[in-house]
């Protein structure tokens, strides 16, 4: 039932538009693996063998950690609603952080709300498709705007701290490289 792919298709694209949800998965050398569910419009498709995605500030900075660490990273689509699919993009990344002069570009793609932290420019090695048949159907109901009014009510020097605090190193003591240049 699986299907693979050298890129993008324009189907995928629209199956990625059309999603509410997207799960990040990173693994460094050695230690845990992370995987996080993300969303609230942060994804591009830029073309058939790129993806940008603008991170948000979070308890952790795993996925930045383990990138730099390995340089693998997957998103994953699940259908919630409509006929079943699975869709998963395999890659690299670059990050692209505040410091960087391609931070300017990413912000005319994907604008950089409060809190915004870094962009990954995913490099597409692999596209598969799976069925999604044992997929539960969920009613999306919207977005929750806890994080954007945390980001907001702590302001530019409260979300350095909170880096300085919670997203210099992974859970296992890999480095973010969030203040370094």
């Amino acid at each position: 039932m699986a299907k693979r792919f050298d890129a993008l298709t324009p189907e995928h694209h629209q199956f990625i538009e059309s999603q509410k949800i997207f799960f990040v998965g990173t693994a460094a050398e050695d230690g845990r693996v992370n995987v996080s569910p993300k969303g609230q419009g942060t994804l591009r498709v830029i073309n058939a063998n790129e993806i940008l995605w603008l991170n948000l500030t979070g308890s952790g900075n795993e996925t930045a950690a383990h990138v730099l660490n390995t340089n693998r990273i997957t998103l994953m689509w699940c259908a919630f609603e409509g006929p079943p699919e699975i869709l998963r993009v395999y890659g690299t990344a670059t990050l692209i952080y505040p410091r960087d002069p391609e931070w300017q570009h990413c912000t005319s793609i994907i604008p950089a709300s409060a809190g915004a932290r870094q962009y990954f420019k995913i490099h597409i090695h692999l596209v598969q498709t799976s069925c999604g048949f044992s997929v539960p159907n969920f009613e999306y109901k919207g977005d929750r705007h806890t994080l954007n009014q945390w980001a907001e009510k702590k302001g530019d020097t409260g979300i350095t701290d909170y880096w300085a605090a919670k997203n210099v190193t992974s859970l296992d003591g890999l480095p973010t490289k969030i203040f370094e240049s």
